[in-house]
């Protein structure tokens, strides 16, 4: 069946599995995508969103690159919400409701469309690894299967132990079986293993509930959307809606806490602290008598709604009676009950900034085994293993993100430099140059480094130069017009911002805070530029954005460059830190463990200080 080598075989199909079978085919290699179920592809295993903050700046940037998950959720999205548009453009963060039929379908035929890739149905059991290197997989029927690399993105499927209640079974996700025996080789030959928790609501019956005593929750009057590319933005959309749990719902929930696996002993591992199940909620916030429940569609034609907020691990009756009594669930219908899920996870910092293991060469590894919670997360490091597999195949520099370029970098940098004893989310609190890590300009900073390495294409790269060359138009415009008292002070009164007494440049005007494009456009030569030169709401958003932030942006760029100048003092390969004697105790003890490449990784390691960082600059005679 498998007589010939792949290139890359790809474990696991999943969001992190999709995008690196996708980028590795893509990138020329004869690809496998090796999974459990291969009707399960891409699917929506919680919540059927995509995007949020900070996670929807990682699926732009996933696009500019010429991944598919912006894409795919372009094509299956119910609805479309911008967040966080009162503050500044650093926090904006896009939002899409997926139907979570219509996802995994066009995930399955994006894939089955993309040339090089193969699919294989079954249970990788072990790898085939010879002389310090991988060279393919063991499936659970005995077929080896040779590759000159593998992606491993098993999800919450190695071990996997879902608990409801009192209740534990094997399981990888709700109905689908636990993948076993590659932690057990892993750590056999050296690798460090851990165990991590998340959860996931209850599904009902949407016929069931009563929208009419919650709050609307509608998307956005101008949804905008994720990729670059000629998507359609939604025209139709459906509406969400919202809850409240009360004091009595927390006390029949309480009922329960005796037969909790999270208060009993039964799970032992951690959960996510930025997703918090409804019990946790509960015990940890005791002074709040209420907690908000965003009841949620999963698709344009399905009756069946997820409860967002109600994440629970509680006996399944215990679910039920409490659910019974939040508003608007009162004759409710469970489709399933909610359950937490145990699973192992690879510490991060066995890997390279490639995703490649320290341990065994050509062997990487992506999402949730990687300690990380989320689509957006699993799927941005599937991209970066899928690429980084096949350019090591064709002897090609590794595209590795900094942290100041892209969110995507942030991620990966704190994953392997600093670890993670739970299961890491991405927030753009995380990210030191949020201001330049945009969601509107993820395709400036990242689709020329996409095309350089042949996964972004033509058809990307000149919709970036040309919103580029636009926005660039526009802005000196607005620098080199001048605009009379008696055309702009009428908008400025408007707004409650001081009038001009004379003529002045629109680049200024516009800079203040509370003028914004659609108090420039209603001046005639502003609409008039607009109109003649065809400019698109891209490009008059970016243009926006540069006008009243430029300043921000330059000073954060100047200290981005400073950072860059420690990036490029590196460190040999295997530095024996021990030699060093000036060094604390605990920053030779986490060098020698994390193995940093250059002074500027070094310095973000917990436990290293800047007096270490001082004698290591001195040893490398800066």
């Amino acid at each position: 069946m498998f007589g010939e080598e792949y290139d890359v075989i790809v474990v696991g199909g999943g969001h992190a599995g999709a995008e690196a079978a996708a980028a590795a085919a893509n990138l020329g290699s004869k690809t496998l995508l090796v999974t459990m179920n291969l009707q399960n592809i891409g699917q929506m295993s919680c919540n059927p969103a995509m995007g949020g903050i900070a996670k929807g700046q990682i699926v732009r940037e996933i696009d500019a690159l010429g991944g598919y998950s912006g894409i795919v959720t372009d094509k299956s999205a119910i609805q479309f919400k911008m967040l966080n548009k009162s503050k500044g453009p650093a926090m904006w963060s896009p939002r899409a409701q997926s139907d979570r039929m219509r996802f995994a379908e066009e995930w399955r035929m994006a894939l089955e469309n993309t040339p090089n890739c193969d699919f294989y149905q079954e249970m990788v059991k072990g790898l085939i690894i010879e002389k310090g290197k991988v060279v393919g997989v063991k499936t659970s029927l005995g077929i080896e299967i040779r590759s000159k690399a593998v992606v491993l993105t098993n999800g919450t499927f190695l071990n996997g132990l879902i608990h409801i209640g009192e209740k534990q079974f094997g399981g990888g996700r709700a109905g689908e079986k636990a993948a076993t025996g590659i932690t057990e080789e892993l750590t056999e030959i050296g690798f460090e293993s851990g165990r991590m928790k998340t959860g996931t609501p209850p599904r009902v019956d949407g016929r069931s509930l009563d929208y009419s005593k919650m709050i609307v929750q509608p998307g956005d009057e101008r949804p905008e959307k994720f990729s670059y590319l000629e998507t359609n933005f939604l025209k139709n959309q459906r509406d969400c809606h919202m809850t409240h749990t009360s004091e009595l719902v927390h006390n029949l929930l309480r009922e329960g806490f005796d037969r909790s696996p999270m208060f009993n002993g039964r799970i032992k591992s951690i959960g996510p602290r930025y997703c918090p199940s409804i019990e946790d909620k509960i015990n940890r916030f005791a002074d709040k008598n209420s907690h908000q429940i965003f009841v949620e569609p999963e698709g344009w034609n399905t009756v069946e709604v997820y409860v967002n907020g109600f994440s629970t691990s509680l006996p399944e009756d215990v679910q039920y009676k409490a659910l019974k009594s939040v508003v608007g669930f009162e004759k409710v219908k469970f489709f399933r009950p909610g359950y937490a899920i145990e699973y192992d996870y690879f510490p991060p910092t066995q890997l390279k900034h490639t995703l490649e293991t320290k341990l065994v060469d050509n062997l990487y590894f992506a999402g949730q085994i990687n300690g990380t919670t989320g689509y957006e997360e699993a799927a941005s490091q599937g991209l970066m293993a899928g690429i980084n597999a096949a350019l090591k195949l064709q002897e090609i520099e590794p595209l590795i993100l900094t942290r100041d370029e892209a969110y995507i970098g942030v991620l990966i940098d704190d994953l392997i430099t600093k670890g993670t004893e739970e299961p890491y989310r991405m927030f753009t609190s995380r990210a030191e140059y949020r201001t330049l890590l945009r969601q509107d300009n993820a395709d400036l900073r990242l689709t020329p480094k996409g095309y350089e390495i042949g996964l972004a294409s033509e058809e990307r790269l000149r919709r970036m130069e040309k919103k580029q060359k636009e926005s660039d138009v526009f802005i000196d415009f607005f620098r080199k017009t001048s605009v009379l008292p008696e055309d702009i002070n009428p908008i400025l009164e408007s707004v409650d911002s001081a009038l001009v007494k004379q003529s002045d440049k629109m680049f200024k005007v516009f800079s203040r805070p509370k003028v914004t494009m659609d108090h420039m456009l209603q001046l005639e030569s502003v609409s008039g530029f607009v109109a003649e030169n065809e400019l698109d709401r891209e490009v008059l958003e970016q243009t926006e954005i540069q006008v009243k932030y430029s300043g921000y942006i330059a000073k954060e760029k100047n200290n981005a460059d400073k950072l860059t100048r420690l990036e490029n003092i590196k460190i040999p390969d295997n530095f024996d830190y021990s030699k060093l004697k000036s060094l604390s105790y605990e920053a030779r003890e986490k060098l020698k463990a994390i193995q940093p490449v250059s002074i500027s990784q070094a310095s973000r390691i917990s436990g290293v200080s800047p007096s270490d960082i001082s004698v290591l600059l001195v040893y490398m005679g800066r």
